[in-house]
């Protein structure tokens, strides 16, 4: 970071130093967005990070030096595509550009190259280009698409402004009943039963309910199926919807990598005379009479704090940073049965020395500009679902490709390209005692082998590989049983119910500790609303320092 505010180490506990207003356990995205919004207003923070970099899992560093290659490559160790938190308000309200986030646009968000090698289907963030796209392969579903969107918008404009504030109870209904008070139609012509029923369905069904043409379903549900539940799961249709959203904030990649993003809060806290220290696990929330006063860390050493806010794992926080002891039979209980699942998925972040020219279309000019859905059909999907219920790797992954030094050249910068291929569903827990340190090699090999199904060019392009699996993801992020969204993202663990009832307005039943992870209402992904909206429930509260 080139700034003295972040160690590795600190004075001895007699520092005056060690006392703050608010001490924030991790540096994810969220909590540093907690961090950023408390020290411009006058907090005294300080960030414990127990890696030795900052960001959590918006995180990039270099890897894979050599005499070939001495620049090596930017590698994002966590999410990479930026979308949600370019619709919240967020980048522009902390002026994160001025300390040098950059954003490059992918344009097209995403591409589905034809597995019968005939074409592509681009999904730009202009509906009409997308439709003129779509067009190409499926005519028949080019006014379905557009009333998809339109229909799916409306709906997301409301559910968007519930997902920005500590979720009430009410939640998706509550905007019902307001957009009804307003004299909004948020379903449109479709009437406001119907509507709800829609949105209680599944993200499969309603891909198949509103798409006739097979290729630009399996396209649909295999994005949809990037927030975690499987396609018949109930409720879940507005995974899918959400592709409305994308037309009007579009996804982003920042220049040099995901972990700019970080890296520019970072500097930002630094101004207001926030601190960071990496490498620096806690050990244990200090708490006396109920009431929270510092944290202790694995080095002993006990940091007092006014306010300790947890950007940790919700199950960590409470069963392990709180204790046991500290917690009522009822909460903690409600914390032991929180649905975690059973992993999600594993990814390989490779370099290559080109890029993928794709079967499809080989000198497609955009479709490197986003992701890369790579799956065949539907079938597909559903046969590597019910590898992972078998609690097995599946047979054959469906892989989301992304090749960011296309259109950002900064992260590979002496020569060659970086390929990340995310791949679902792999299971956390394996059958038969299976062990993930012993099948990774072999799993990983069977993602870059669909790569090269789609790209035969790629077969021998393969520099070097870091590769991720539900196994590394827990140990390297502290997401539990390798779960990227922390918790299930089913309706049983949103809004109200994220991470329980008791804990969902991001405060907790020990005074003065506050949660602000992706454990918390409205969930994963790069989104920063679990981190703003802890911030203003503490502002709100205690107000400004100045």
């Amino acid at each position: 970071m080139g700034s003295s505010k972040i160690m590795n180490s600190y004075e001895g506990s007699s520092n005056p130093g060690n006392s703050f207003d608010v001490v924030l356990i991790g540096s994810g995205h969220n909590g540093l967005i907690t961090a950023a919004y408390l020290a411009r207003a006058g907090y005294r923070v300080c960030v414990l990070e127990r890696q030795q970099s900052i960001g959590g899992a918006v995180c990039t560093e270099t890897m894979f030096r050599s005499d070939r290659f001495p620049g090596g490559f930017r590698i994002d160790v966590g999410s990479s595509v930026h979308i949600m938190i370019h619709q919240t308000g967020i980048l522009e309200e902390l002026e994160l550009d001025r300390y040098g986030l950059e954003y490059v646009e992918m344009d097209p968000i995403m591409s589905y190259p034809m597995p019968d090698g005939n074409g592509v289907i681009h999904f730009f963030q202009d509906v009409d280009r997308t439709l003129e796209s779509i067009a190409r392969v499926a005519p028949e579903d080019v006014e379905n698409y557009r009333r998809f969107v339109d229909y799916w918008g409306k709906v997301n404009r409301s559910v968007f402004k519930a997902f920005m504030k500590p979720p009430t109870g009410r939640g998706m209904g509550w905007e019902l009943l307001k957009s009804r008070i307003r004299g909004e139609k948020m379903f449109g012509e479709t009437g406001q039963i119907d509507g709800i029923r829609s949105v209680l369905s599944s993200y499969g069904k309603v891909v198949e309910d509103s798409f006739e043409n097979p290729w630009l379903k399996t396209a649909m549900i295999w994005f949809a199926a990037q927030s975690g539940p499987t396609p018949d799961m109930t409720a879940t249709a507005d995974f899918a919807g959400w592709q409305a959203m994308l037309h009007q904030s579009g996804a982003k990649h920042p220049k040099g990598g995901s972990g700019a993003l970080t890296q520019a809060l970072a500097k930002l806290i630094e101004e207001h005379g926030g601190v960071i220290r990496t490498g620096e696990p806690v050990a244990s929330i200090e708490i006396e009479e109920g009431r929270a006063r510092g944290v202790l860390t694995r080095s002993n050493e006990w940091i007092k704090a006014d306010l300790v806010v947890s950007n940790a794992h919700v199950q960590t926080t409470m069963l392990q940073l709180v204790g046991r002891e500290h917690l009522k039979d009822s909460m903690l209980q409600s914390v032991e049965n929180i649905n975690i699942g059973n992993g999600f998925g594993m990814v390989i972040r490779c370099a290559v020395e080109e890029l993928p020219r794709y079967t499809a279309s080989p000198e497609d000019p955009f479709i490197h500009n986003g992701m890369q859905l790579l799956a065949p059909s539907r079938q597909y999907l559903e046969d590597a679902i019910a590898d992972y219920y078998r609690k097995q790797p599946p047979e054959q992954p469906a892989v989301l490709a992304m090749t960011f030094s296309k259109i950002d050249p900064d992260v590979a910068p002496s020569g060659g390209h970086t390929l990340f291929a995310w791949a679902q569903w792999h299971p956390y827990e394996l059958r038969d005692g299976g062990s993930w340190d012993e099948i990774r090699e072999r799993e990983a090999d069977k993602i870059y082998e669909v790569v090269c199904r789609y790209a035969p060019n790629m077969e021998g392009k393969l520099i070097e590989r870091y590769i991720q699996t539900p196994l590394d993801i827990e140990r390297r992020h502290g997401m539990l049983r390798g779960n990227v969204m922390h918790l299930e993202m089913t309706l049983d663990q949103m809004f109200m119910f994220r991470p329980t009832p008791e804990l969902s307005r991001y405060e907790t039943p020990i005074k003065n500790l506050y949660l602000s992870s992706a454990s918390c209402h409205p969930g994963g992904g790069v989104f920063g609303a679990a981190g703003y909206n802890a911030a203003h429930v503490i502002l709100d509260r205690f107000g400004a320092k100045r």
